[in-house]
């Protein structure tokens, strides 16, 4: 793109930013560099690369570290990174294999044997698995809370832990995986600094799948990390798995040294599938936007439906909407559906609607449906999954860009076989 003055939307930065097409040889789109090394002109070039990738000094004015080894940086990476963090307005990016590769990647760098972690439930169910099951064998203590507590309530659950100068990592996915749940980000920003100290930076860390990254921006409301399954709408074409992790610099830079060491970074094929799905991410993500409501108008108040959790749903007045309104751009694709009954009826709708796919994941082009309680969040304790209203009588859908008035069929001749 030609240089100008003009404040570009984030939308048309993912058709250009961060590439030349005279690099090569003039082509539109960035190729894929499926290299696994990069040659360097000069032995001395060699060394001052390595020397910013190791951290042995400061980049000099206007020096940027140089290509090395795909492990470390790959055109097609950078280039992502880089549109990336334009819509969280962030200031770096870092690309992972998986979802959970960079949520676990951000908790091994932050949390140490002693430590606490804060977070809220109900979050996807590998992440509470990774919580529950994996950090607390290394020692680490982890405490949930839900949409309901409050900001007093939050401090004080953190000091009846026991663990008060120990909280180190204050994470929150919202909308919650999968009941539809907000958690006030500017909330937990407060509760961050509440228990922070010179010596003690708490970072607040926000997955923001559900709704991101067109349709919430954590970071203006005090987010310092911003976590994402690209596999989902950033992706949104059910063939790449990827992972992405925006936010401050400082703390992005240890990030990304500890993904150079574990490995996990995507690959340049992935890096390109995700440049390819950036440039269509706000149409695509609008037009799901645009069935679901209508979708959802037609389930409401529906005689077989126990009732519909959509952030479109919301009464005025209430915690919920007050949230959604300050932080939320719109109400996203994601319908929690309570089928009046148990998990035979559930099971009977999904197995008798035509058009979505009977599978997990979320947010793709193609309409997908699923049994939590079954089948993403089966690993979560029985008596967890009622607190948190994983009930056998939901059904998670994910719209995507059918025909609306052709999902509203299905939806409807689906009912009917209850």
């Amino acid at each position: 793109m030609k240089k100008t003055d003009h404040k570009m939307h984030p939308e048309t930065h993912m058709t250009s930013l961060g590439y030349n097409p005279f690099w090569s040889e003039g082509a539109v789109k960035c190729p894929i560099f499926q290299t696994s090394t990069f040659a360097f002109k000069t032995a001395a070039e060699g060394k001052a690369f390595f020397e910013l990738a190791y951290g042995l000094r400061e980049a000099e004015a206007g020096e940027k570290l140089g290509l090395i080894y795909s492990r470390l940086n790959n055109p097609d990476l950078q280039i992502l990174e880089e549109r990336l963090a334009v819509w969280d307005g962030a200031d770096e990016c870092a690309v992972f294999e998986s979802g959970m590769s960079a949520i676990s990647t951000v908790m091994l760098e932050f949390l140490s044997p002693g430590d606490l972690l804060l977070f809220s439930n109900p979050v996807y169910g590998g992440t509470s698995h990774f919580m529950y099951h994996i950090l607390t064998k290394f020692g680490i203590n982890v405490i949930s809370f839900t949409a309901d507590d409050t900001k007093e309530d939050l401090i004080r659950i953190v000091n009846e832990s026991g663990y008060a100068d120990k909280l180190k990592v204050v994470y929150a996915e919202t909308p919650g995986n999968p009941t539809n749940a907000l958690i006030d980000i500017e909330m937990l920003r407060e509760v961050c600094d509440n228990f922070a100290t010179e010596d003690n930076e708490i970072p607040l860390v926000i997955d923001n799948t559900y709704l991101g990254p067109v349709f919430q921006h954590p970071m203006q409301h005090g987010a310092d990390m911003v976590v994402y399954s690209a596999t989902k709408y950033i992706g949104g074409h059910s063939d790449v798995i990827a992972g992405a992790v925006s936010g401050k610099r400082h703390l992005m830079a240890r990030v990304k040294e500890l993904r150079s060491f574990l490995g996990n970074m995507a690959g340049p094929w992935t890096g390109w599938l995700l440049m390819r799905s950036l440039e269509t991410l706000k149409i695509r993500m609008e037009k799901q936007v645009d069935n679901a409501q209508k979708i959802v108008a037609f389930l409401n108040n529906h005689p077989k439906i126990e009732r519909v959790s959509y952030l479109g749903n919301l009464e005025e007045g209430t915690r919920q909407k007050d949230i959604y309104d300050r932080m939320c751009l719109a109400p996203g694709a994601m319908i929690s559906i309570y089928i009046k009954g148990g998990e035979k009826e559930a099971f009977k709708f999904i197995d008798n609607t035509v058009i979505p796919k009977l599978a997990v994941s979320l947010g793709s082009t193609e309409s997908l449906i699923q049994h939590p309680a079954t089948m993403t969040h089966a690993g979560v304790d029985p008596e967890e999954k009622v607190y948190l209203n994983i009930t056998d009588n939901l059904v998670r859908l994910s719209v995507g860009v059918e025909n609306p008035d052709d999902l509203i069929w299905d939806m409807k001749q689906a009912l009917e076989s209850l």
